[in-house]
């Protein structure tokens, strides 16, 4: 590990802790993959109010499976994008049904074969579930990682590994918390608080702002 990815990730550990706490609310794989679906262009705080009662009216992989389409459209009609994310999850669930007994796959592949579950969806379940090392890529993620220099790249899958190459693997699942909680206090995307940041001495684009009015 470099020096100064060590520095970041010591400053990060200060500033949030190591504890790993995941932001959806979920009791098993099940939930947790149908909420990291619907969390897609949606606050976590949003998709937690809806989950609560839609895991009561559904709850197991088999009543999502039998669900009727124009019911959960309005289950989920909160969380945007209502109708993709219906027709994924009854899709998906109806694989897992047919497939896994009802149950969540844990391997990369096998997961994002899965309707409508890209590998930011695999890697949120294989991390908090099944702690599987994963990097996570949201749009906190993707835009710290620039700014911070660990990443040129600007597709996501492309930012993952190159996370990967960058943090050492016990930080891997961390590292998606702590930056996300740090895009949603400090390094936000329209007015980010420099002035504040204590990451600020390692900010390539604080960087490139000084060298232009020096």
């Amino acid at each position: 590990m470099k020096k100064r990815t060590g520095e970041i990730l010591a400053v990060l550990d200060q500033l949030y802790g190591t504890d790993i706490t995941c932001f959806l609310h979920a009791e098993d794989a099940g939930q947790l993959l149908i909420a990291t679906i619907l969390s897609a262009q949606c606050t976590d705080a949003r998709v937690n109010l809806v989950t609560k009662e839609l895991f009561v009216k559904y709850p197991d992989m088999q009543a999502f499976a039998n669900a009727d389409l124009r019911e959960l459209e309005q289950d989920i009609r909160s969380t945007g994008f209502y109708h993709n994310k219906a027709k994924n999850i009854i899709a998906c669930a109806r694989m897992l049904c047919e497939k896994y007994d009802g149950q969540v796959p844990q391997t990369i592949e096998e997961l994002t074969a899965l309707p409508g579950v890209g590998r930011k969806t695999a890697n949120v379940v294989r991390g908090n579930i099944f702690h599987e090392p994963s990097i996570v890529v949201d749009t906190h993620v993707k835009r710290i990682a620039g700014r911070l220099g660990f990443t040129k790249e600007t597709d996501p899958v492309k930012v993952e590994f190159d996370l990967m190459k960058e943090i050492p693997k016990d930080h891997w699942i961390l590292i998606n918390l702590q930056l996300i909680t740090f895009g949603r206090e400090i390094c936000k995307a329209r007015s980010p608080l420099c002035v504040s940041c204590p990451l600020v001495g390692y900010c390539r684009e604080e960087k490139i702002r000084r060298e232009k009015h020096a």
